[in-house]
């Protein structure tokens, strides 16, 4: 399958989710049956829209047809998309805001960025791989150094890594918000973050993590609180923060400031 075709797979997939979703009474709808509040019919949201039956339903079922932006801003408008799923639904239908430019990895200049850090502080790829660390960010989670390089991906770690679960007090809540930037940053239909990739290998290892990717969250970036639990020095807090380097668009430098 052509990545076209997943991206158009995803669409229909995304839609028929947050069509699910919708919340009837906010269109002035009845609900259907004695209990069904949410959820809108396909004719009822090609009205709502403006558009023709058939042709949202051709949206739903991945044919290959281009919508128009202000089309696909009318369907966020519709299912009350917040700002980060509609820039991802304009992405699924070939209207992305932003592209990034493959860089050529680690490099290093970046390494010394790294190292001149005094607090923990680590390279993501793409594809979520670590790609670079500082000795901070190694004391935190010593286990980095020793890990297979196919190892040292962040969203496999979350998932697959009893230790470093343990290190998170608030697991539940965060890997679930993991997922969810994950998808928006890394348009999830594609590899090598498709299927085939990492979100595969992910699947395969937690069916925690397959169940939360089914859902289709979606979810921005927010500088916000971390709280690990280290065996050594206890409860850590920090402030997360992310940056992407000026010569590397498609990198993400993660950084931990001491609260």
């Amino acid at each position: 399958m052509d990545a076209e075709q997943r991206r158009r797979d995803e669409l229909a997939a995304f839609l028929k989710d947050r069509r699910a979703r919708a919340d009837r009474s906010a269109h002035g709808l009845p609900a259907v049956g004695r209990s069904r509040l949410r959820g809108l019919r396909r004719e009822e949201v090609a009205t709502l829209a403006g558009v023709s039956v058939t042709w949202y339903t051709w949206l739903e079922q991945a044919r290959d047809i281009n919508p128009s932006r202000q089309v696909l801003v009318s369907l966020a408008r519709l299912f009350r998309l917040t700002p980060v799923e509609s820039t991802y639904l304009l992405s699924l239908g070939g209207h992305r805001e932003i592209v990034r430019e493959a860089s050529v990895g680690m490099t290093p200049a970046l390494q010394r960025l790294l190292d001149a850090l005094g607090f923990p502080a680590f390279l993501l790829g793409s594809d979520w791989s670590i790609i670079g660390w500082n000795e901070a960010y190694a004391q935190l989670y010593p286990r980095i150094a020793s890990l297979d390089k196919e190892d040292r991906n962040l969203l496999w770690l979350v998932f697959t890594d009893a230790t470093l679960r343990e290190m998170l007090p608030d697991w539940e809540e965060q890997s679930r918000s993991f997922v969810g930037s994950f998808r928006a940053e890394t348009h999830g239909w594609l590899n090598p973050a498709g299927d085939s990739g990492i979100v595969g290998r992910v699947s395969a290892a937690s069916p925690e993590f397959a169940a939360i990717w089914k859902q289709r969250d979606v979810a921005g970036f927010r500088t916000g609180e971390r709280i690990f639990r280290h065996p050594v020095k206890g409860v850590t807090r920090y402030e997360q923060h992310n940056l992407v380097p000026a010569e590397a668009s498609d990198l993400t430098l993660l950084c931990y400031t001491p609260v």
